[in-house]
């Protein structure tokens, strides 16, 4: 894997002005809009951010750390480019489950490995009866259906006819994929 292959994200949570968030100050405010597009590729990112900021790298990390404790920013991680890495059959699994289980059931599809996205949406009846969604990539459509395919019986092994039915969208091309950007 190469630099052109990952990035580094900063997924910001809530906005400050969202009723009952916390409010951030401005060298927060500093840090995540130098960070939200991702970090340096280098041994020592943080510095580089510091030294953008005029601050030291010591202050980047203290302050990332308290935004990450309360809420501030949801996660820090590598973003590979699952094109480049070879995964280029990406399909959205739609599934219409049973209201009554459908908590559990987006948890349980949600802890497999396979799964990068797994959401929870309304229907759209009669055209549109599916409230489960869960992204799986493979290296092929073939590989991405097994995998939809191992979501359906664990669907219907832990949930046994609560799934009604479910479909696969695939995913033609990247169009824009970039987490939440605050402005400046």
């Amino acid at each position: 894997m190469n630099a052109s292959d990952l990035s580094i994200l900063i997924a910001a949570g809530t906005e400050a002005t969202a009723p009952g968030a916390l409010a951030t100050d401005e060298l927060d405010r500093r840090i995540v809009l130098a960070t939200q597009g991702g970090l340096p590729l280098a041994p020592r990112p943080y510095a580089l951010v510091a030294a953008r900021l005029g601050i030291n790298e010591d202050q980047v990390r203290a302050r990332l750390t308290a935004m990450l404790a309360d809420g501030r920013i949801r996660r820090i991680g590598a973003v590979p480019n699952h094109y480049a890495i070879g995964y280029t059959a990406n399909g959205m699994s739609v599934w219409d489950v049973d209201d009554a289980v459908i908590d559990a059931a987006g948890e349980r599809v949600g802890a497999l490995a396979f799964v990068t996205h797994c959401y929870r949406r309304p229907r759209h009846l009669p055209d549109w009866p599916y409230n489960l969604f869960a992204m799986v990539h493979a290296a092929s459509r073939e590989a991405a259906l097994a995998r939809v395919g191992e979501i359906a019986a664990l669907l219907e092994r832990d949930f046994g006819g609560a799934c009604r039915g479910h479909d696969v969208l695939f995913s033609a091309g990247i169009l824009k994929k970039t987490g939440l950007r605050i402005g400046a």
